[in-house]
C-alpha cells in the first residue's frame, strides 16, 4: 500500500490534470478584451504597459512565447496558457493546504505541530485527499478565477503567490524545530518580492502569515500577543507597500536630484551613490547580526534582501523604456519618472481614511510634489502636482461619498438617500459602505463564486434557487452565464467554517483572517464609486481562495455527522468524498459554457476590422482600453497594418505619449505635430478655455497653431489671482482653407465626390474648453496638408469629434476626415454620421472584414464581447440603406444577407441597431424577415421591460433605456412600412414604461 505522502502527492497531481485541461480545453486562442492585448503585446517583446506594471509576468509571458518558435499566432495561445497553468498550480497548492490542514483534524492533531511522523490509516487518507480534491476542484471551478484562468492577466499568477506563501508558511510551521527552517521565511519573502512585480494581492496574506509564525513561536499565545502580532505584521505590509515599492525609488530620486543639482554631478551619480549607501547600510545590518549572533535579526535580514531580488524585476522597465519601444507608457526611463509610473499617479488618488465628502468644495489649491524633468545638466522642475485644500467641515472620517461626478452623485442616490449641497452623515457614509462597497461590490461577487449568477449583464445578481427563467428578460433567462450551484458550496463551506473552529479554533482563525484581508480589507482600501466600467470580481479571488479551504475541511465535518451511521472509516470516508465531489461537479458543468471561450475570435477580428478599415500609412484616433489594445496586440504580435498609426485620444493628453507619437513606428512615420515639447508638456496647454472675444468671428486653424507655438499674447487669459496666465480660443468657429487643385490631383476624393470637395472647411467646436488631444487634432489637420489619411475609430465619444463630422466619410469601422462637405448631414443631429464610401464600404463589409465565430451559437459572447457585433450590425445597415438610396437594390440585398448570415439572431441576439434594416428589408422583398425581427424585438423588450420595471430597475438603467430605444426604433420603423398595428403596439410599450420611468 502507498504512503501517505506518495497518496498526497499522486492526488494532487491528479487534481492538477484536471484543472489543467479545464482551463486549457476552455482556453481564449487569441487576446480577450480588456487588459489582456496589451499584456501579450507586452510580453512578446517586453515592452512596458500601463502603471505600475508588471515585470515578473511579462518575464514569463516572453519565455512562453519563445515556444510559438516564430508562428505569431500562437503567442497569444502560449501567454493565455501561463494563466492557465499558474491556475492549476494555484489548485494543486491549495490542494495541499487543504490536506496539510485537514490531516491534523483527522490525526486529532489540532493548532499548529510537528505532524510528518504520523502515518494516517488507508480510511483517514482516504478522507484526507477526499477534502483536499473538493476544496481545490471547487475553487478551480469557481466563477471568477475560471474567468481569470483562460485569459492574459495578472490576476492568476497572483493567486498562485498567494497559494506558494500560505502553502510554504504551513510547510515551516511543520519544520520550525529544525535549525535551518528559517530558510522557508527567506523562500516566502522571495516569492513576496516576486509577486510584487505580478499585482499587490499577495501582500494581503502577510498577517495570516504572521500569525502562523506567532503561534508556532509561542507556548502560550494570549490576547495582547495576538494584537502586536497583527499590528507588526500589517506594518509589514505598510513598509513593503509605502518603504519598498515606491520609498526606496523616491529616495533614491531625492539623491539624485540633490547631488545633480547641487554639486554638479553627471546625471545618474546620485543614483549611485545612493546604491553604494544601501548596500552599505545592508552590509551593517548582516554584520550586527552575527555580532550580536541574533537569529531574528539575520533572518530580517535575508528576508529584506530576498524580497528586493524579487522586486528586482521591476528594472526591466526603465531598462526596457530607455530603447523607447513602441508601447512605452510613461516613459519611466529614469528614476524619477519611474517613481511616478509606480505610485500609479496618472489615475489620481482617492481618500480612505479623512478626505472631502461628495459636496465639498477647494478654497485653496497648493502646490504638492514637484514633476522634475532633465534640462541641460540640471532637474528643472517641469510643474508640482496640485493639491487642493478643503474646509475641515467638510471633511470627514472614512470617506466613502467623496465623488462630486455628476454620474456618481446619480448612482450614489441609488443606494443612499442624499441630497446635493447638504453634507452626508455618517450614517449615510457608512449606509454607502455596507450596501454596495461591501454588499454589491463584494459578497454578491463572493456569492456568485459559491452561491450562484444570474447572468452576464452588468449589476447581474445571486441566484439562490433553481435557475428557473420564468418572467425574466430572454438576455437573462437564456444566458449561459446563469449558473444556479443551489448554494451548496457555501453551505459546504459554511460546514467545514464551523468544524474548523471548533476543532482548530488558531487555524480557524488565520484562514478567516487571509479571508477578510483578500476581501474586505480590499473594499476599505480601493473605495470604489458608484459605478464602474465593468465587473470587478476578479479583484477578490483571494477571499474565494480561503473559502475553498473551509469548503474542503466541510468533508471532514460531513463524515463527523456519519460517524454513527457509517462506521467503517473507508467507507465513510468514500461516502463523504463522492457527496463532497457533488459540489465541483455541479460547478463544472454550470460553468463550462459560459467559461469556455476555446472558438471566440471576436476581439481580434474587430482590431483587424478597424485597421483593414483605414487607407495606407493613416492615423487612427481610438478610445481607450477596448478600442485599442487588441489594435496593439495585433500591430505588435501579429505584425497586421503597422503603416496605421493607432493614437489613443486618453493619452494624447500627457506629453510622454505625443512625444512618442513623434517617433517612427514600423512602417509609420511620424505624426504630422507641429508643436515642439515646450508647447505640450504637462503643466502647459493642459486644456485652453473658450475666451469669446467678439471681434473675432472665425478662426483659421494653420493660425491658430502658429500663435499656440509661439505662446502669443493674443491668445493669453489670466486667471486665479491674475499672476498666472494660459491660452485660450476667442471662437468656437474654426476653418481650414484647402487648396482644392492639390486635393483634386492626389486622388483621395472618390469620383463621386470631387463636386463636394470645398474651398474651406467650417466647423464649430462646442466645448467650453480645448483639451490638449484636441489641439494635437487641429494641430494634425493644420500640419498633416491631406499627406496621410487620418480617421476616427466610429466608437469614439461624439464629444471628441470636435464638431468634424460634416467631413466625415465612413469607410467600413472608421470616420475619414476629408475635405468634402456631406450634402446628407444635419447639423441639429437628424442624420447619422459620415457620408457612405459605397465601394469602399462594400469591399471591407463583403470581402475583407472577419466575422469568425459570430455564426455559431454554441459560442457565449458576453456584454463586452457583444458590443462589437452591434457596431457591424449598424454599418451594415447604412450601407444597405445608402445602396438602396443611389437604386442598387440588388448589392444591397447582398449586403442585408450577409450581415444576418454573419450575425444571425440565434448567435448574436438582435440589438439596438436591428430595426434599421427594417425599411431595407421591405424594399429588397424582405417582409417576412423584417416582421418576424419586430415581433421578436417587441415581445423581448415587453417581457424585460416587465422585469426591470419591478425587479432593481435603478441598478438596470442601461438596459431599460436601451429597450425603450429598441421600441422606439421598431415603431418608427413599423410607421415607415406602413405597419400601424407593429407601430402601435411597440409606441404604447414605450409611452407606457417611458412615463413609469
Amino acid at each position: 500500500m502507498r504512503s501517505y505522502k506518495s497518496l498526497n502527492n499522486l492526488v494532487g497531481w491528479l487534481v492538477f490534470a484536471i484543472a489543467t485541461a479545464t482551463y486549457l480545453l476552455t482556453l481564449e486562442p487569441t487576446a480577450s478584451f480588456w487588459d489582456c492585448g496589451e499584456f501579450i503585446a507586452c510580453s512578446y517583446k517586453l515592452l512596458v504597459p500601463h502603471p505600475p506594471g508588471a515585470p515578473t509576468f511579462l518575464l514569463l509571458g516572453r519565455l512562453f512565447s519563445l515556444l510559438s518558435f516564430g508562428d505569431v499566432t500562437k503567442v497569444s495561445v502560449l501567454v493565455n496558457t501561463l494563466s492557465a497553468l499558474s491556475s492549476s498550480f494555484t489548485v494543486l497548492f491549495l490542494f495541499w493546504i487543504i490536506t496539510m490542514l485537514a490531516k491534523k483534524l483527522v490525526l486529532n492533531r489540532p493548532g499548529l505541530h510537528d505532524d510528518r511522523g504520523l502515518e494516517p490509516t488507508f480510511g483517514q487518507s482516504l478522507l484526507i485527499l477526499g477534502a483536499g480534491t473538493v476544496g481545490a476542484l471547487a475553487y478551480a471551478f469557481s466563477d471568477s478565477f475560471w474567468f481569470n484562468a483562460v485569459e492574459a492577466e495578472v490576476y492568476a499568477m497572483s493567486s498562485l503567490c498567494t497559494a506558494v506563501v500560505v502553502w510554504l508558511m504551513l510547510k515551516w510551521e511543520n519544520r520550525a524545530d529544525e535549525a535551518d527552517s528559517d530558510r522557508w521565511l527567506v523562500l516566502i519573502a522571495y516569492v513576496i518580492g516576486l509577486s510584487i512585480g505580478v499585482h499587490l494581492l499577495n501582500l494581503l496574506a502577510i498577517p495570516a502569515l504572521g500569525f502562523i509564525y506567532y503561534y508556532r513561536r509561542t507556548q502560550n499565545p494570549t490576547t495582547v500577543g495576538g494584537i502586536i502580532t497583527l499590528v507588526v505584521s500589517s506594518i509589514i505590509v505598510g513598509l513593503i507597500l509605502a518603504g519598498i515599492i515606491p520609498g526606496l525609488p523616491t529616495l533614491a530620486g531625492a539623491f539624485e536630484v540633490f547631488f545633480i543639482n547641487t554639486f554638479g554631478l553627471p546625471f545618474s551619480s546620485g543614483l549611485i551613490i545612493f546604491l553604494v549607501l544601501f548596500v552599505g547600510l545592508i552590509w551593517l545590518g548582516f554584520r550586527q547580526s552575527f555580532k550580536r549572533r541574533s537569529r531574528l535579526l539575520n533572518t530580517a535580514m535575508l528576508s529584506f534582501v530576498f524580497i528586493l531580488i524579487g522586486y528586482s524585476s521591476y528594472l526591466i522597465v526603465p531598462i526596457r523604456s530607455s530603447y523607447h519601444p513602441t508601447i512605452n507608457e510613461n516613459d519611466p526611463e529614469d528614476v524619477l519618472s519611474f517613481v511616478s509610473y509606480l505610485k500609479r499617479e496618472q489615475y489620481g488618488d482617492r481618500p480612505l481614511l479623512y478626505g472631502p465628502q461628495f459636496n465639498a468644495q477647494p478654497i485653496a489649491q497648493e502646490d504638492g510634489a514637484p514633476r522634475y524633468v532633465r534640462q541641460g545638466d540640471k532637474y528643472v522642475v517641469a510643474e508640482y502636482r496640485p493639491v487642493l485644500q478643503y474646509a475641515a467641515e467638510d471633511k470627514m472620517l472614512l470617506p466613502r461619498l467623496y465623488s462630486n461626478d455628476p454620474l456618481h452623485l446619480y448612482n450614489y442616490k441609488k443606494w443612499v438617500d442624499i441630497q446635493e449641497g447638504v453634507k452626508p452623515t455618517m450614517g449615510q457614509n457608512l449606509a454607502f459602505l455596507t450596501k454596495y462597497q461591501m454588499g454589491h461590490m463584494f459578497w454578491r461577487y463572493f456569492m456568485w463564486n459559491y452561491v450562484g449568477r444570474e447572468g452576464d449583464i452588468q449589476q447581474s445578481g445571486i441566484l439562490w434557487g433553481s435557475g428557473n427563467g420564468a418572467g425574466l428578460p430572454e438576455r437573462v433567462a437564456d444566458s449561459p452565464a446563469r449558473n444556479a450551484f443551489f448554494a451548496l458550496p457555501l453551505l459546504l463551506g459554511v460546514l467545514g467554517l464551523f468544524f474548523h473552529i471548533r476543532r482548530d479554533g488558531r487555524n480557524a482563525f488565520i484562514v478567516g483572517l487571509l479571508f477578510l484581508f483578500t476581501g474586505l480589507a480590499i473594499v476599505l482600501y480601493l473605495n470604489q464609486p458608484p459605478i464602474e466600467p465593468r465587473e470587478r470580481d476578479y479583484t477578490f479571488a483571494g477571499a474565494t481562495f480561503a473559502f475553498a479551504i473551509w469548503i474542503g475541511l466541510g468533508v471532514l465535518a460531513l463524515a463527523e455527522l456519519l460517524e454513527k451511521v457509517v462506521k467503517s472509516d473507508t467507507a465513510r470516508a468514500g461516502v463523504v468524498s463522492a457527496l463532497g465531489l457533488v459540489v465541483p461537479g455541479l460547478m463544472v458543468t454550470q460553468g463550462w459554457d459560459d467559461h469556455n471561450r476555446s472558438d471566440r475570435y471576436n476581439s481580434i477580428d474587430s482590431a483587424k476590422n478597424l485597421l483593414n478599415s483605414c487607407a495606407p500609412n493613416a492615423i487612427l484616433f481610438t478610445n481607450g482600453d477596448n478600442d485599442t489594445f487588441p489594435l496593439w496586440y495585433a500591430q505588435e504580435v501579429e505584425g497586421i497594418r503597422t503603416d496605421v498609426r493607432v493614437a489613443v485620444l486618453s493619452y494624447l493628453n500627457t506629453d510622454w505619449y505625443i512625444d512618442q507619437m513623434k517617433r517612427r513606428a514600423y512602417k509609420s512615420q511620424p505624426l504630422p505635430i507641429s508643436m515642439q515639447n515646450g508647447n505640450y508638456k504637462q503643466g502647459t496647454n493642459d486644456y485652453l478655455p473658450y475666451a469669446e472675444n467678439p471681434s473675432v468671428k472665425e478662426v483659421n486653424v494653420k493660425e491658430f497653431m502658429q500663435l499656440v507655438n509661439q505662446n502669443s499674447p493674443l491668445l493669453q487669459v489670466s486667471y486665479g489671482d491674475g499672476s498666472k496666465s494660459l491660452l485660450s480660443f476667442p471662437t468656437r468657429n474654426f476653418f481650414l482653407p484647402i487648396d482644392t487643385a492639390a486635393v483634386a490631383k492626389s486622388g483621395i476624393l472618390p469620383a463621386d465626390r470631387r463636386k463636394q470637395l470645398v474651398p474651406r472647411m467650417e466647423w464649430q467646436v462646442g466645448k467650453s474648453a480645448i483639451e490638449k488631444k484636441s489641439l494635437v487634432i487641429l494641430d494634425i489637420l493644420a500640419t498633416n496638408n491631406w499627406q496621410r489619411p487620418v480617421y476616427f475609430s466610429s466608437t469614439v465619444d461624439s464629444r471628441d469629434f470636435m464638431g468634424l463630422q460634416p467631413y466625415f466619410q465612413l469607410e467600413g469601422m472608421a470616420y475619414r476626415i476629408l475635405p468634402a462637405k456631406d450634402p446628407n448631414f444635419d447639423p441639429k443631429g437628424g442624420s447619422e454620421e459620415g457620408y457612405i464610401a459605397q465601394n469602399l464600404m462594400y469591399d471591407n463589409l463583403m470581402q475583407k472584414f472577419a466575422f469568425r465565430g459570430l455564426d455559431n451559437p454554441n459560442i457565449f459572447y458576453d456584454e463586452n464581447n457583444l458590443r462589437f457585433p452591434a457596431n457591424y450590425r449598424d454599418k451594415f445597415a447604412r450601407l444597405a440603406d445608402a445602396l438602396l438610396a443611389s437604386g442598387d437594390k440588388v448589392r444591397a440585398k447582398q449586403v442585408i444577407d450577409k450581415c444576418f448570415t454573419v450575425m444571425p439572431d440565434k448567435a448574436v441576439p438582435y440589438d439596438y441597431y436591428v430595426p434599421q434594416f427594417i425599411p431595407a428589408l421591405i424594399a429588397v422583398g424582405e417582409r417576412e424577415r423584417a416582421n418576424e425581427i419586430m415581433d421578436t424585438m417587441t415581445g423581448r423588450a415587453e417581457r424585460a421591460l416587465a422585469y426591470y420595471s419591478t425587479h432593481n430597475q435603478a441598478l438596470f438603467d442601461q438596459e431599460f433605456q436601451t429597450y425603450l430605444l429598441g421600441l422606439n426604433s421598431i415603431g418608427r420603423a413599423a410607421e415607415a412600412i406602413g405597419d400601424q398595428k407593429r407601430a402601435g403596439r411597440a409606441i404604447t410599450l414605450l409611452q407606457q414604461y417611458y412615463q413609469q420611468r
